[in-house]
């Protein structure tokens, strides 16, 4: 007995004294998972907390259970998604004064949503993001999150000038509900690598969003190479890349470069199989909401490695996906939704509907595809 007590009373002392210390260092090291979720690394850390309190547990220092189940529940709070499928960029209904049809909205987010589409984009280039004022943009946001009741995941377009004003939106899709946001480069502005580089993380450590990064040269001028993602790797929540370079060879030097760090999805309609074929996860498919089913299905095939009738589906479908690589893709597509009576084409001013030979001729390739629409198989067999 140390000090004349009991050596039943010293052990159950020394037991208690061991607890109180486990418990002390638990909330320690608690604190230090929770700072971590607010500088976004949570993933390494806890990996390796729940290795340490394993070791710890095998020492019958302390009961791993509750702080396990801590850690777990915070590991699942901060779990970033692995998008994939078929997220489509839609459309913003508009009526013939210019204002927003929220009923004819609301019609083709059911259509597209009975199609099993994966998630949704909204304000997106197809959605005319930069002719909604920013009220608006918050509102079809609002709506679309409002429609889906989480049925999918919808996500916001983001295309604004400044870092400013993109990290301001970022907040108010949080604030509104939306799942994430597909990121554009800065409008109006053709930075050089430091610039845009600078610009994403920037906007990316402003929020806890997961985020996909679109790329299109082709349209905003600013081209994020495999060598620049790369870079972009280090901020967790960058989850996903939507290539619309236009060049498929990206998609091997992309797997090359990050590997499987980032899920990819193709925004080129008429390289969609071609794409599948070298391998991607997703599709951001703008033709395809007004074939939804259609669109879907060979989305299907896909992912089964059914390439015969993968290959007879995509020729029926490629005059109809090559309305989504023209200048006027807003104007096309939006006339081909009303064509398959899924919403109307009026368009928000600068653009005008389509008139003479123009109209004419998108109007023939549509009705054409209507005419030779493939009979689809039970949705169970794809």
């Amino acid at each position: 007995p140390a000090q004349g007590r009991p050596a039943k009373e010293v052990s159950r002392n020394s037991a208690d004294l061991i607890r109180a210390r486990a418990c002390s260092a638990d909330r320690i090291f608690l604190s230090s998972i929770l700072l971590s979720r607010l500088l976004l690394h949570p993933f390494s850390l806890l990996n390796s907390a729940l290795q340490f309190l394993r070791v710890l547990h095998s020492e019958k220092l302390f009961s791993i259970r509750p702080t396990l189940a801590r850690l777990l529940r915070m590991k699942r709070t901060n779990a970033l998604p692995r998008w994939s499928g078929v997220f489509p960029a839609i459309t913003t209904q508009l009526k013939r004064d210019q204002s927003i049809d929220w009923r004819a909205q609301a019609r083709h987010l059911e259509a597209l949503i009975a199609s099993r589409i994966s998630g949704l984009i909204v304000c997106g280039s197809l959605g005319e993001n930069q002719s909604l004022t920013p009220e608006e943009k918050r509102a079809v946001l609002k709506h679309a999150v409002e429609v889906s009741e989480g049925r999918i995941p919808v996500l916001s377009g983001v295309a604004e000038s400044s870092t400013a004003a993109a990290i301001q939106y970022l907040a108010d899709v949080t604030r509104l509900g939306g799942a994430g946001v597909m990121l554009m480069p800065p409008m109006l502005y053709r930075g050089d690598e430091r610039e845009v580089i600078e610009f994403f993380k920037t906007v990316a450590r402003s929020t806890r969003l997961p985020i996909m990064i679109y790329n299109n040269p082709i349209s905003y001028f600013n081209d994020v190479t495999p060598e620049l993602f790369a870079q972009l790797a280090e901020i967790p929540n960058f989850v996903a890349l939507k290539e619309s370079s236009g060049n498929t060879r990206r998609i091997t030097d992309l797997r090359n470069t990050v590997g499987d760090r980032y899920a990819l999805f193709t925004g080129v309609d008429d390289l969609v199989l071609e794409s599948a074929i070298l391998g991607i996860d997703g599709w951001v498919a703008g033709t395809g909401i007004a074939f939804p089913k259609e669109n879907q299905y060979l989305w299907e095939l896909t992912r089964a490695g059914r390439w015969p009738e993968a290959r007879a589906l995509y020729r029926w479908f490629t005059p109809l996906l090559h309305l989504d690589v023209n200048t006027k893709f807003v104007q096309y597509i939006k006339l081909a939704v009303q064509e398959c009576g899924l919403g109307c084409e009026w368009v928000r001013s600068p653009r005008l509907i389509l008139a003479g030979e123009e109209r004419a001729r998108v109007l023939r390739i549509i009705h054409d595809g209507i005419k030779d629409r493939p009979k689809l198989p039970s949705p169970r067999r794809a």
